[in-house]
């Protein structure tokens, strides 16, 4: 039998009357430290063995858990043992969950006694109902806390000032700078309690106020602060709501749609214009649809926003077995795997489904890249560069050749061993219009062959072809700026201005490098 016992805030008084039998009945105790200042009076209690060389021989506090708690168990395997820890065995005592999972393993029984916990010992000396609401977030672990504002924090573990400087770095970024905190030094210990009321932005200014029996305490803001996920959602909420925006309300998956794609590309201009602000602005717009039709679906009833959620970090984590797993992959081969997993997730059985998955209306430019990697992946590829320039070359003299195409030809092959003569005389303006119309999709066909081997080529040279292109229309505007500056100086209109004056403009522009 392993009885674990709280040791209370820090006063005997604390201390639960089971917990003093449990101590003073045992022959075999252990306390997981003795910086605790009860432990003055256990001594006239009972004999126990303190776990402190544990932490003297590791700084990892996760694997200080993990040996104090094998160590337990397995002293637990030969007879009772009682294991004593500080302030309530379930507030934050992480040995505990550890112990009841190895005990249940070993089938060794666990028997839990309560005494006070430091959590209720500040609520005494704050005169604060917990009623109202309060989280409890160890200090080593804020960085994957969630925080939410509206209720009251409690963050222990607070030993130094050091750790109050990590601790307000981080909650200076969920409330604001002046916010008021409380220090809480020794709650329930008479004689030794200590509290002190500061601003947020000067909590790490207190000098011998911090020690292992320092929590924090930070009442739920008046002002908000904006900063979560959560809140946004809460706004979309409200403007949905019965009484909300009229706009808003009327909204549809089908007519945001394209609002989605005018978002992203804003945020790509403010990227490409590496403009911090702009960008900050443009996430914001982005993560507004996605919470936008995450409400829509919410109140369809079809999906909500935890949905969206859990369905990305699955696909992160599956997609990722070499880092979430125990999988061993070749980094040269990573992408290649990356698309097996989806082929699975898919449960596609070729290639070409997951080709033909790549949205429909992605720009021509991206969607061309992406089609030609995928292919490429699968050794579908050219093995040299120059094979590539020719393949451009190629298709520029079919273009060329579609633009040649003359009437008599197109008849020729139109009707070969027929009576041409009488054709043309009967469906004469028919036939004109067919070779026109035909013309054209031959163009266009060959057209789009030479665009695609030039974005092939792109990506054998790892150039971007979006931002190539984009380039060089920035490129000509600036340019054919700078001719128009001309012309008006000239005193002319473009049509009074001649082509062979326009392009010594411009070639004044490229000798400037405009």
């Amino acid at each position: 039998m392993i009885n674990i016992v709280g040791l209370g805030p820090g006063d005997l008084s604390l201390i639960s009357y089971g917990a003093i039998e449990a101590l003073k009945n045992s022959k075999k105790v252990f306390l997981r430290t003795e910086k605790h200042p009860v432990v003055k009076d256990l001594e006239k209690l009972t004999k126990f063995e303190s776990l402190d060389h544990f932490y003297d021989e590791n700084d990892d506090f996760d694997d200080v858990y993990r040996k104090i708690s094998e160590f337990i168990v397995e002293e637990g395997k030969s007879g009772d043992v009682v294991y004593a820890v500080p302030g309530h065995p379930r507030v934050a005592e992480k040995t505990v969950d550890m112990i009841e999972k190895l005990a249940k393993e070993n089938n060794i029984d666990v028997n839990v006694v309560a005494s006070m916990s430091f959590v209720d010992a500040m609520f005494e000396a704050l005169a604060f109902d917990p009623s109202n609401g309060f989280r409890l977030v160890d200090a080593f672990e804020m960085q994957t806390s969630y925080i939410d504002t509206d209720i009251n924090l409690i963050v222990t573990q607070v030993y130094d000032e050091f750790i109050a400087s990590e601790v307000k770095l981080y909650l200076m970024n969920k409330y604001d700078d002046e916010q008021e905190v409380y220090i809480v030094r020794g709650a329930g210990i008479k004689g030794e309690e200590f509290i002190k009321k500061v601003r947020l932005c000067e909590l790490d200014w207190a000098e011998n106020e911090f020690d292992y029996l320092t929590s924090l305490f930070v009442p739920k803001v008046e002002n908000k602060k904006y900063n979560t996920v959560h809140d946004l959602e809460l706004i979309m909420d409200k403007l949905r709501a019965p009484d909300g925006c009229d706009w808003d309300k009327k909204q549809t998956h089908e007519s945001l749609k394209n609002s989605v794609i005018e978002e992203a590309y804003e945020l790509y201009n403010a990227i490409e214009n590496d403009d911090i602000d702009e960008m900050i602005e443009e996430l914001g717009d982005v993560l507004l649809q996605v919470i936008f039709h995450c409400q829509i679906g919410k109140e369809e009833g079809m999906f909500d926003l935890g949905e969206v959620a859990n369905g990305i970090c699955t696909k992160l984590i599956t997609r990722h077995p070499h880092i979430f797993g125990d999988a061993n992959i070749n980094r040269d081969e990573f992408e290649k795997t990356w698309e097996e997993i989806k082929k699975k997730e898919k449960g596609e059985s070729t290639i070409t489904e997951g080709i033909k998955r790549i949205p429909v209306y992605l720009p021509a430019l991206m969607k061309a890249e992406k089609v030609q990697h995928k292919a490429a992946l699968v050794g579908f590829d050219w093995d040299d560069i120059y094979d590539v320039f020719s393949k451009v070359e190629e298709e520029y003299e079919e273009v060329r050749e579609a633009y040649e195409l003359d009437f008599e030809g197109f008849i020729a092959d139109k009707y070969a061993g027929e009576d041409v003569l009488e054709k043309i005389k009967e469906e004469n303006l028919e036939l004109l219009d067919e070779y026109h119309t035909l013309k054209i999709q031959y163009i266009k066909e060959e057209l789009g062959d030479l665009l695609f081997s030039i974005v092939n080529l792109a990506r054998f040279l790892d150039v971007d072809t979006t931002e190539a292109l984009n380039g060089t229309i920035d490129k000509f505007v600036n340019r054919f700026g700078f001719v128009e500056e001309k012309v008006i100086e000239s005193g002319k209109t473009f049509d009074e201005m001649s082509l062979e004056e326009m392009d010594k403009f411009w070639n004044q522009a490229k000798e400037l490098e405009i």
